[in-house]
């Protein structure tokens, strides 16, 4: 038979052990999302003057309209990647994103945005296989030879590209952060990050995560 204080021991060590749990997972929670602050540290600017010359542009997709509404994150980022043109400090733009149906399809979306703010149609390419922003980090540079990448969305993003960058080896990585979204729609994008990077450190560090498509080299424009 159990004697009470055996009961009473064993619930503590079950609690000291829960304890210690939910404590490593907060920390390792924590370490993930630094991990991609320190990645971005001194790589991301406000001010496109600062961006390192001949980059080629890596906007990352996303949907023009929510619900009928425009996107502000997708009206942002082709600001952002106007900017960065007009400041001449990119050669090239490559618009990556999601095209799951004929139906949506961010990347062409986006190019023609920026061929309405003035970048030519002849400097601007389009990958259809940027699902996540590991598939549009890797395939810039194995699919489109990029070495001199320059991120453009929001900061959150481009610390999570930063770190991806950095780990895949990229010569050069820097990133133009495009105004960020305020009231609700940006809190529940910025609580979405934490988990993006928890899965951004487990994807390098431990799953060795790929692209879903790789296929064929294609060369930038001239």
């Amino acid at each position: 038979m159990k004697t009470p204080g055996r009961g009473k021991k064993f619930l503590k060590r079950l609690a000291l052990t829960l304890f210690t749990l939910v404590c490593l997972g907060v920390a390792f929670i924590v370490w993930a999302n630094v991990a991609a602050v320190l990645a971005g540290a001194g790589k991301l600017y406000d001010d496109p003057s600062r961006l390192p010359d001949g980059g080629v542009m890596l906007v990352f997709g996303c949907d023009d309209r929510i619900d009928g509404r425009e996107n502000l994150y997708f009206r942002y980022r082709i600001d952002a990647a106007a900017e960065v043109w007009k400041a001449g400090k990119a050669r090239c733009v490559i618009v990556s994103g999601d095209n799951r149906t004929k139906y949506y399809n961010e990347p062409k979306r986006m190019r023609q945005a920026l061929i309405e703010k003035g970048i030519p149609a002849d400097k601007i390419i389009c990958d259809y296989a940027g699902l996540r922003t590991l598939d549009s980090v890797v395939r810039a540079k194995e699919i489109f030879g990029v070495e001199n990448v320059i991120f453009i969305s929001q900061r959150f993003q481009n610390e999570r590209a930063s770190y991806l960058a950095k780990a895949k080896g990229f010569e050069s990585y820097s990133g133009f952060n495009a105004k960020d979204v305020e009231g609700q729609g940006g809190l529940k994008t910025r609580l979405r990050e934490i988990g993006a990077r928890v899965k951004m450190w487990l994807d390098v560090r431990v799953l060795d995560t790929q692209p879903r498509h790789f296929g064929e080299k294609v060369p930038l424009p001239e």
